[in-house]
């Protein structure tokens, strides 16, 4: 985006999909290439919120949801209800919603994991697809079984498998959602925006069901080959993904696909650097505009 060019409103609404409703951001004009946004854990949809006005001004139709669990109005219970095809499920589901037929997927961390899946799933209705923070679900899974610095890494999946967990991660407890994410580098106000989030009650609850229920594995055994273009951005000073992982990502990228190593950076991409990601993000999506010379 010019730098002259003024950013984009973020909307607040809401996107119904499976009897469910999702709080949505929305930015951008209706007629622009449609974006979808995945955020993680433990993040919400204000993960995008530096993000969203400069892809929205440079045309783009953003949507950012609070997912399945994060969304007040789209939590139901029970571990199965949280399983990985149920939650690319709910990301075409969104596409479908605002009757986009193809879009660009991005995912940060979870939304990372999820947003893989889809384009190995659904290849037809993703256009390209940027991931950060999150390597291939199946460079993830060799870099658990075979590299002791990715399995210390991975330690918090373990953590968040326990019985205690909501108490440890909700305010107050050791493991405070807002003062970790602080302390990672994320901005006060993100931070308390992403906590807010996840204090109602049921929230984190329901946030942590999504660890349980790939808690035999990653879900990689059926994914198909990424077909479409792919920008994998990971920040060096990571403190949940190793080089490892990330470097091993490039095996199982689609076509034309690239790889930023962010020096310095951490887990928290869009938070963190929010410029570096939007230069980032804007190139790949001008690149590959639906009707783009280079498909």
């Amino acid at each position: 985006m010019p730098p002259s060019t003024p950013a984009a409103e973020i909307r607040t609404t809401t996107l119904t999909h499976a009897g469910l409703a999702f709080t949505v951001d929305a930015c951008g004009p209706d007629d622009g290439e449609p974006v979808l946004l995945l955020h993680g854990f433990p993040q919400s949809r204000h993960a995008w919120r530096a993000v969203l006005p400069a892809l929205g001004a440079a045309g783009l139709r953003c949507i950012a949801p609070d997912q399945r669990g994060y969304s007040p109005g789209a939590r139901p219970s029970g571990t199965d209800a949280y399983r990985t095809d149920v939650l690319v499920g709910d990301a075409l589901g969104l596409l479908d919603a605002i009757r986009a037929p193809r879009a660009h997927l991005v995912g940060i961390d979870w939304g990372g994991q999820i947003a893989w899946h889809a384009a190995s799933r659904a290849p037809e209705r993703i256009a390209s697809l940027a991931v950060l923070s999150r390597p291939h679900p199946v460079a993830f899974g060799a870099a658990l079984r075979d590299d002791p610095a990715q399995k210390a890494r991975s330690g918090h999946h373990r953590t968040l498998l326990a019985e205690d967990a909501p108490r440890r991660w909700r305010r107050g407890g050791d493991l405070e959602i807002e003062r970790g994410l602080v302390a990672r580098g994320v901005p006060a106000d993100l931070a308390a925006a992403h906590a807010a989030t996840l204090e109602p009650p049921g929230a984190l609850e329901a946030a942590i069901e999504w660890y349980r229920a790939t808690a035999g594995g990653l879900g990689t055994d059926a994914m198909a080959p990424i077909r479409m273009p792919t920008l994998y951005l990971w920040g060096t000073e990571d403190h949940t993904v190793g080089r490892v992982a990330a470097e091993g990502t490039a095996a199982h990228g689609g076509p034309s696909y690239r790889f930023v190593a962010i020096e310095g950076a951490g887990h928290y991409l869009p938070e963190q650097v929010p410029e570096r990601v939007v230069v980032l993000l804007g190139e790949h999506l001008a690149r590959w505009r639906f009707a783009s010379p280079d498909r």
